[in-house]
């Protein structure tokens, strides 16, 4: 790496290319001194790569807007072009709708200004055209509301720039901004409150009140920067690098920021109508998702010296190296921790990286990326950070009964595999109390579900080494992994079946082929012992030749695939199938997944036989006490969904390739019909077409393009017609689905309140709710141990809700997470569902489930 672009990328970091320096003046006139020297032979480099810098550094843009200032008074033209071209890449952000582009490119305009590169008359147009933009969308007459997303999202653009700019904008046009702020003032009135119950990472007995009573996140930011206006911009947390350039800078010539241009609102639909203003909802909260949703897991004392804004910037910086350094864990850690603040900030990144592993719908990156940082953040800050860590995992503990579903499945994933990466050190005697629980209370079943990922990382052995402290909790570890061979050598019984499942096992291992191995079970079994014989002994000797690894298994079923198909050529039979699979793997929830999914994916058993297995009585009876069943109703939407992803991702390319044999095909045509036509002379007369051999070559040629592109366009065709059978199928799936859940909840559930909350099913639980003010429930001394030792007494045995009503919020929870996690697949065929499924005489609280999960407005329009 060029000297130059080390001194770009490493300015404001305590590194060898600043002699090892923290001060930031002596880093910007150093790095401003070489690109001076630099900038006459590689003007455009060092442009491209300054403004790679502050759009995927952009907690470091104040030094890259104090640059571009100081090149300004040297080079103006240089500074023109870092203006024209931020003005085009933001231009191009609305256009294609890049929401982090366009709120770090309105980020760097401000630091800009501040420099006296852009002046502040232009950064209003900006802000003005972005208001008058988002006050036209939500109006009920000329805007379409359902698109408010979009109008939120802009509104918070020039919202959170203001940290970077607004003191300059109000001591250089207090009329302007005053005006901008009473235009967002007035927006603010007019917009629905979007606060989402159904992406809320907690549930409430009272949604309604709760969400009369709750500020959303635009809301929120704009109290924030009330306070800020009201504090006179003083920000601690955005350092004011152009201030001690203040006197060079002023001289310098401001260039015009062009004027912006928004996009056309979408038209709005022309009939309105839940169904169709819904689908619209769902398209601009996916194209405009809110970055971020607080939890508050900490007490308030533990971040209150932070100033509001303090706070949201702190989030900002934090959000933004971890969009920046996804690929790199290593790097992002060191910025996590490395961020130029005056003061602390371990409990703010904790909270900031919990807020985006739970985030509802979906976090913007595999969990496993948060889960891997985590791990670096506690090797970086080894005295501080694993005790806010286990903090957290206390804090989210003891309100699990509240968490959602899928996040509380996404907590037990992550700290499982958090705890395999630190030898599964744990304070578990702090949890033996849970055994006091009912076996359906929330905290018991999360111990349990993290016990059970342990040995999946692990050993068993090595588990219940760890739980030493605690051996009480042995009793919550999985049976020992291993398969239950109805016809094992060490069986007791023997009978004629394990006769045939020896010699089954002979053929198998003798590599006799599928068809000899059906014309076997034809000839010997079926006749003498009936089918569901032949299929308990075919599975169980199957599975127990593949038993020894996962290879093994995946070797079974691509040989003798075709049994298992023959022997369960309907859903009755698959489903009696999964049984046996489930049966040889009793001991092992994992391997029963594992196989299921490979089953499914060698298409031997259907997603709508696995859908009526997991709804069976001897399953739905442990909804509430087992992920069991719940993975392997997760692992079969995800492969369906995958199928169909896999198909339109492979679609879209042979589109491409269509288009391109289209036009090669079209010029090879253009050229043989040229040549045809072209008079020459041969043999000193004229004759019409060019030399045989050149015809010859190029009807050759011509003839190979057509070939091509026919074989693309049946290619195309082919695989749009599995994308149509594949949408077919998921349309059947989410039919079979919600009929099962429905079934299942018509039985259990209570008559719902009045106003559709499920209060009935909670009972009285607020022994169990964490109270934020208490801080010796939350807080955590040196050692990460609670302060409090027998904080929980008096509580282990008052789990007050019943196994009834208990089954009934985790399926219900399940519902809204199944909704939520597939509604963008649900949506096409929500017609159809509602015809058939969501009918008026469902239960509201089944029904306040599954609009909550899809973000539907429960009252129509």
């Amino acid at each position: 790496m060029s000297s130059w672009r080390a001194l770009l990328l490493r300015i404001g970091d305590k590194g060898p290319e600043y002699g090892g320096t923290t001060d930031f003046k002596e880093h910007i006139e150093t790095c401003f001194g070489l690109l001076m020297r630099e900038i006459e032979h590689a003007d455009d480099e060092i442009l491209d790569f300054l403004l790679q810098c502050a759009e995927q550094l952009p907690h470091k843009v104040p030094f890259y807007g104090t640059l571009v200032g100081l090149i300004n008074l040297e080079n103006e033209e240089f500074a023109k072009k870092v203006v024209e071209t931020t003005q085009a890449n933001l231009q191009d952000a609305l256009n294609t709708g890049d929401c982090d582009r366009i709120r770090i490119l309105m980020r760097f305009l401000a630091v800009l200004m501040c420099s006296k590169v852009v002046p502040p008359s232009s950064v209003m147009v900006v802000f003005e055209t972005l208001l008058s933009s988002a006050a036209t969308t939500v109006d009920d007459e000329t805007g379409n509301p359902s698109w408010q997303a979009r109008a939120d999202f802009y509104i918070r653009c020039i919202l959170s720039s203001l940290p970077w700019g607004g003191a300059e904008l109000i001591e250089q046009v207090p009329d302007e901004i005053e005006r901008v702020m009473v235009g967002i003032e007035a927006y603010l009135s007019i917009r629905k409150r979007t606060y989402d119950i159904g992406v809320s990472v907690f549930e409430f007995d009272d949604e309604s009140v709760k969400s009369r009573n709750e500020k959303d996140f635009l809301e929120d930011l704009w109290d924030r920067i009330k306070v800020l206006s009201n504090n006179g911009w003083k920000v601690d947390s955005v350092p004011r690098l152009h201030l001690p350039f203040e006197a060079q800078l002023v001289v310098g010539k401001s260039h015009d920021f062009a004027p912006i241009s928004c996009p056309e609102q979408p038209e709005p639909p022309s009939t309105l109508s839940g169904i169709t203003c819904g689908k619209q909802m769902h398209e601009a909260a996916l194209k405009y998702p809110q970055r971020l949703h607080r939890l508050n897991i900490f007490p308030a004392y533990k971040i209150e010296d932070l100033q509001p804004i303090d706070r949201f910037i702190v989030e900002e910086y934090l959000l933004d190296v971890l969009l920046f350094f996804n690929g790199c864990r290593k790097e992002c850690a060191l910025y996590m921790v490395g961020l130029h603040v005056p003061f602390r900030y371990e409990y703010l990144m904790a909270e900031t990286i919990f807020s985006q592993l739970l985030l509802l719908p979906e976090p913007p990156f595999k969990p496993m990326y948060y889960t891997l940082v985590i791990i670096d953040l506690c090797k970086a800050l080894p005295g501080a950070f694993p005790a806010v860590v286990a903090g957290a995992v206390r804090a989210l503990f003891e309100r699990i009964a509240d968490l959602d579903m899928e996040c509380r499945m996404r907590l037990i994933l992550w700290f499982s595999h958090h705890l395999s990466n630190f030898q599964s050190v744990w304070p578990w005697e702090e949890w033996i109390h849970v055994l006091d629980l009912p076996k359906w209370a929330p905290q018991r079943v999360f111990v349990q579900e993290v016990l059970e990922r342990e040995v999946r990382l692990s050993y068993w052995d090595q588990i219940k080494q760890s739980i030493e402290n605690a051996p009480e909790l042995e009793e919550l570890l999985p049976a020992k992994a291993g398969p239950n061979f109805k016809y094992s050598a060490e069986g007791d019984k023997e009978g004629p079946e394990h006769a045939l499942s020896s010699e089954l096992s002979r053929l198998v291992k003798g590599r006799s082929v599928a068809r000899e191995v059906i014309s076997w079970i034809e000839e010997t079994i079926i006749p003498v012992h009936g089918p569901q014989i032949a299929l308990e002994v075919v599975i169980h000797t199957l599975l127990d030749i593949g038993s020894k690894s996962f290879t093994h298994l995946i070797t079974v079923l691509e040989r003798y695939g075709q049994v298992i198909a023959k022997l369960c050529p309907d859903q009755d039979k698959q489903v009696m199938l999964i049984d046996e699979v489930s049966s040889y793997w009793k001991n092992s929830a994992q391997m029963t997944a594992v196989t299921i999914d490979r089953m499914m994916g060698y298409r031997l058993i259907s997603n709508l036989a696995i859908v009526r297995w997991v709804f069976s009585p001897a399953n739905f009876d442990q909804f509430h006490t087992s992920d069991r069943p719940w993975e392997i109703l997760r692992n079969t939407i995800n492969k369906t969904y995958n199928r169909i992803c896999d198909l339109r991702r492979e679609i879209s390319t042979l589109s491409k390739s269509v288009s391109k044999a289209a036009e090669a095909a079209s010029q090879v045509k253009a050229e043989l019909e040229a040549a045809e036509t072209k008079i020459t002379l041969r043999d000193g007369e004229p004759v019409q077409g060019e030399g045989p051999v050149r015809m010859k070559r190029l009807t050759s040629i011509a003839e190979k393009a057509n070939e091509e592109l026919v074989s693309a366009r049946d290619t195309l065709e082919a695989k749009e017609a599995l994308l149509a059978r594949a949408l077919k199928e998921n349309e059947a799936l989410f039919i079979s689905l919600y009929k099962s859940f429905s079934d299942v909840l018509a039985e259990r559930l209570p008559v719902a309140s009045p106003d559709g909350t499920i209060r009935t099913l909670r009972g009285q639980t607020g022994n169990m709710v964490v109270d934020s003010e208490e801080p010796s429930e939350m807080e955590v001394d040196e050692n990460g141990k609670s302060r409090k030792s027998d904080h929980l007494n008096g509580v282990s045995n008052g789990y007050n809700i019943g196994e009834k009503e208990q089954w009934c919020l985790t399926t219900l929870g399940y519902v809204k997470a199944f909704s939520r996690q597939y509604a963008a697949e649900i949506w096409p065929h929500i017609e159809k569902l509602d015809a058939e499924v969501f009918t008026e005489d469902i239960s509201p609280l089944f029904r306040k489930a599954i609009y909550s999960g899809l973000r539907r407005p429960i009252n129509g329009v």
